[in-house]
């Protein structure tokens, strides 16, 4: 499923990731503890490669499985909880009586297992839906039918949903955003270096079998495969950049239904609101102009023929988990295998279990939390985010270059930040949505209209701060600047980020960086930019934004000097906020470890002192393998950096590292007068 979510939140992960404790019968997944002493690699130099010292065993000994394009802590959590949930999910799906979520989680889950009678359906609830844009007779006839597929959460041509208002966080409007390509990341149409030329041509072929798929003839798929293409390539030349798009101001464009009108004349936009349902609107958000100005281009000059090609192929891509086997293997054959490496598609309860998280996550969520998440985890979780924001509180008090007026704003919008641990004060309430066992596809079709006309039916309303973008079992925290807020999912209270049996040196440089990392993100490029209520407004002098700019802008060009094989360069301005909050969040972290531990002395552990089992908390946090696919996916698309430049470039720029392990000046962990640091 295609959810419509907010753009400005500061996630630990781009992706969600979902853990929870295995019964105690399982021995095939075990539960490794937080510190783990066999993934140390005694051989490297903590001061030469931290990442390497902490992870380099890890490394060696843990392969990237055939169905994963990437293997690391997180993967093994993930793994864990996919097989509890399996666990829940075949136990309402075998239930005689249940109460209605089970029902239908129990009834979702079985018909996404029940492969034959997907097979043998084939395409038969999509047909309507291909009928509709065969028929389409003029290019007047192309609103009602992407009114349709948006409801679908199919995301054709343009993108539209709710958001809150940048400059009223406490009003819902609704926002008109680019959309509709293909390859993950504008630049994939336009980047030189022969991997990209490569990747284009491969995209085109794909387009073309699945044509054929469709029924077209072999002789003419390679043709509108290649218009196809063309059309995308003009919508991604309209498309603002990945990196441009982290600046809030460049995608924030308040304007009235009659200016978007003007933008585009060739689309009908008040029959395309009535269609999706739309609250009356006054004013919305367009956020990129210039995107709806190229629309208008192509929707006079290219042949109706594309279009219906071109919206036909995303819907079916959309829908290839739930289509028949040869749709289901040609989109794992170019996204998954060819795009990011990965050998083999995963058993099909793991892509099950995952779809109903998506589909139906808060009614999994609530047999989720009921089997493994207490008072006790949440108690634990609010006192360490009590000291974390302590911490950062003199922090910023501390900070020699920032002037006491903002640092007195800096507080006040400290102190504003409210916490949303484990899960939701109140569920969602799934009993509009129809699940029938036996449809599979159309089961997920009227799950993304449910939750698109969710998302829609908020325009206007008052904003709901109690609600949550992840699902209870997801191991992933994130911030949210428009909310103010920081939300830690039950899933994450695990190891390696919380242990129990760990100490609280551990901990703190695994769970506690996490928190200062969330926190970290209400100040950094992106979220210095809203006030205290949400709201996108200045609240910093002159001089103050500057020096942060410069202190900014050595974060930048730190991380773009890390290197991939291949010659790809991480982008320092598109990780700027998480590379940002991963510096001021670990150094937080260990303001607050020595705050709460100020009264005891810490013993040496394990031949470690404490701050060292600290920075190895945070450092073995983030050990994996990765593909090389992978890793040039995530360096071109991904606001987060690559594992090991996480943990080096942060440890690099700390001297509590560098004392920690007794590294000396010249070493590559030790960047001495060119070390970073903001917060």
């Amino acid at each position: 499923m295609t959810l419509c979510r907010k753009a400005l939140t500061g996630a630990l992960l781009a992706l969600p990731l979902f853990v929870q404790s295995l019964p105690a019968q399982s021995t095939a997944l075990k539960l490794t503890p937080g510190f783990d002493l066999t993934a140390i690699d005694r051989k490297a130099q903590p001061c030469d490669d931290f990442y390497q010292f902490a992870c380099g065993a890890w490394v060696a000994n843990n392969p990237i499985p055939g169905d994963q394009s990437s293997w690391g802590r997180f993967s093994e959590l993930d793994e864990r909880n996919r097989t509890v949930l399996k666990g829940i999910l075949e136990k309402a799906a075998a239930a005689k009586t249940a109460d209605a979520n089970s029902k239908k989680i129990g009834d979702y889950y079985a018909s996404c297992m029940d492969e034959k009678t997907i097979n043998a359906k084939g395409l038969a609830s999509l047909k309507p839906d291909l009928d509709k844009i065969s028929a389409m007779k003029t290019p007047q006839d192309m609103t009602a039918v992407i009114a349709r597929l948006h409801l679908l959460a199919v995301n054709v041509l343009f993108n539209f949903s709710s958001g809150q208002d940048f400059k009223d966080s406490s009003a819902v409007i609704g926002q008109a955003d680019q959309s509709g390509l293909g390859l993950p990341e504008r630049d994939y149409y336009f980047r030189t270096d022969a991997k990209a030329a490569d990747t284009r041509k491969e995209y085109v072929a794909h387009l073309g079998r699945l044509l054929v798929l469709l029924g077209v003839p072999t002789a003419d798929a390679a043709k509108r495969a290649a218009a196809i293409m063309e059309l995308e390539t003009a919508l991604a030349k309209a498309s603002l950049d990945v990196t441009s798009r982290r600046d809030p101001s460049k995608v924030y464009h308040l304007m009235k239904v009659s200016e978007l009108q003007s933008l585009n004349d060739s689309f009908n936009w008040t029959r395309y609101f009535a269609l999706i349902a739309a609250p009356k609107m006054d004013n919305l958000n367009v956020a990129a102009p210039d995107f709806f100005k190229g629309q208008e281009t192509l929707l006079k000059n290219t042949p109706l023929a594309v279009w219906k090609d071109y919206l036909s192929l995303h819907l079916v891509t959309a829908q290839s988990s739930v289509l028949p086997t040869a749709f289901d293997d040609e989109n794992f054959n170019f996204f998954s295998k060819y795009l990011r490496g990965t050998k083999e598609q995963q058993a099909r309860w793991k892509r099950c279990v995952q779809a109903a998280d998506g589909d139906l996550g808060e009614a999994v969520g609530i047999a989720y939390v009921q089997q493994t998440f207490g008072q006790e985890g949440k108690d634990r979780m609010l006192a360490m985010v009590k000291n974390l924001e302590t911490a950062l509180g003199k922090d910023i008090q501390q900070l020699s270059w920032m002037t006491p007026a903002t640092k007195q704003k800096a507080m006040e919008k400290l102190h504003a930040i409210t916490n949303k641990i484990g899960y939701p004060d109140k569920w969602r309430d799934y009993s509009k949505l129809r699940i029938l066992r036996g449809d599979a596809l159309g089961n997920s079709l009227r799950a993304n209209e449910f939750e698109v006309t969710r998302q829609i039916a908020k325009i206007g309303k008052p904003i709901d701060r109690g609600e949550w973008f992840m699902t209870p079992p997801t191991v992933n925290a994130y911030y949210d600047p428009q909310m103010n807020n920081i939300n830690f999912p039950a899933g994450i209270l695990q190891p390696p980020f919380f242990d129990k049996n760990a100490d609280d040196a551990t901990n703190y440089g695994a769970i506690g960086a996490v928190i200062g990392h969330e926190l970290t993100h209400g100040f950094d490029d992106q979220g210095r930019q809203f006030d205290p209520k949400g709201n996108l407004q200045d609240w910093w002098t002159e001089t103050d934004a500057k020096a942060f700019e410069e202190r900014a802008q050595c974060i930048v060009k730190q991380y773009a000097a890390f290197e991939l094989p291949g010659g790809v360069h991480m982008n320092g301005q598109l990780t700027l906020g998480e590379n940002t909050a991963d510096n001021g969040g670990l150094r937080v972290a260990l303001m607050a470890l020595m705050d709460a531990v100020a009264a005891k002395a810490l013993p040496v552990k394990d031949g470690f002192t404490a701050e060292q089992r600290f920075f190895l908390g945070w450092g073995q946090v983030w050990c994996q393998n990765q593909t090389d696919e992978v890793q040039r996916l995530q360096a071109q698309t991904n606001p987060h950096s690559i594992a090991r430049f996480r943990v080096n470039g942060v440890v690099s720029n700390m001297p509590e590292f560098q004392s920690a392990f007794g590294c000396k000046q010249g070493l590559p962990m030790v960047r001495g007068g060119d070390s970073c640091k903001v917060w």
